[in-house]
């Protein structure tokens, strides 16, 4: 199987407890930690690119892109009342306590992955270089004020 394939197969997985609704905490926190998981898996190799790890590729950028846009969205949907705890996790309290700022980073966050695919996908390497140093800003600053340590 293609890598490739593969991933559409694993999006696709994590994609079906989403049509349904979480049975339990535990369930909702492992599919939100998988979906950042393989979100961050695409992202990192679009940050190898741009920092020069990795060679550029202008098709491979645009493919992690777009997955990474089709991940954005999925974690937050398992942000529900009580997925604090269940299961170990690194979401602070303040997920809760601040939720209207937490939906704000989120969409924040989605939005500025939009602009990368959009960037991915134009095939400049400077507009994508500084298109992934916008998510990871994006991504920091959500990661500063929402995850703490791991807690049980």
């Amino acid at each position: 199987m293609k890598p490739r394939h593969a991933t559409a197969v694993l999006l696709g997985c994590l994609c079906l407890p989403a049509l349904a609704q979480f049975q339990t905490p535990e369930a909702a926190i492992k599919y939100r930690q998988g979906a950042f998981s393989v979100m961050g898996a695409h992202f990192s190799r679009l940050a190898m690119m741009t920092q020069g790890i990795q060679p550029f590729d202008a098709k491979s950028a645009t493919e992690n892109a777009e997955l990474v846009g089709n991940l954005a969205r999925l974690p937050f949907t398992a942000f529900g009342p009580g997925t604090d705890k269940g299961a170990p996790n690194r979401s602070r309290d303040e997920v809760w306590k601040e939720a209207a700022k937490f939906k704000a980073a989120a969409e924040k966050m989605v939005a500025d992955v939009g602009k990368l695919e959009a960037a991915a996908k134009g095939g400049d390497f400077e507009t994508l270089k500084a298109a992934v140093g916008v998510v990871g800003k994006s991504c920091k600053s959500c990661h500063d004020d929402f995850r703490g340590a791991r807690r049980e």
